[in-house]
């Protein structure tokens, strides 16, 4: 169905809000994570940075229940239209795209205010 191989394992997966349109997120996905997600309906990635598989929302209970999959034409890049509870992003923003590029170049924080305080969801 999918073509793991062109991509070195993993594919991008983009996630969008399905009632919105609004883009939540970027990740990856190897095999494991897109046939959990698709068999549980909550969303499944690759960390690369930690070298496993996690699901969104294991520890923030900030949960993407997954309402429809799309396949790119090559077959190596997925969208996702999800429902997302609570934020997307680990910084407590609902969407990680929070912030806009200006013409001088300098980032600017578009989000009106993060939906929850990481250091409470995440605190060890």
């Amino acid at each position: 169905m999918l073509d793991f191989d062109k991509a070195g394992g993993l594919i991008a997966a983009v996630v969008q809000d399905a009632e919105s349109g609004e883009v939540l997120m970027v990740a990856w996905q190897n095999r494991e994570a897109f046939e959990r997600t698709r068999e549980t309906g909550r969303m499944h990635y690759y960390s690369r940075s930690r070298d496993k598989l996690w699901m969104k929302g294991e520890t923030s209970g900030h949960v993407q229940e997954v309402r429809e999959i799309l396949v790119d034409c090559d077959r190596d890049a997925v969208v996702y239209k999800i429902r997302q509870v609570g934020g997307a992003c680990h910084t407590g923003y609902r969407s990680c795209f929070h912030r806009r590029i200006e013409p001088n170049g300098e980032l600017k924080l578009i989000a009106t205010e993060k939906v929850f305080d990481p250091a409470q969801v995440y605190a060890q």
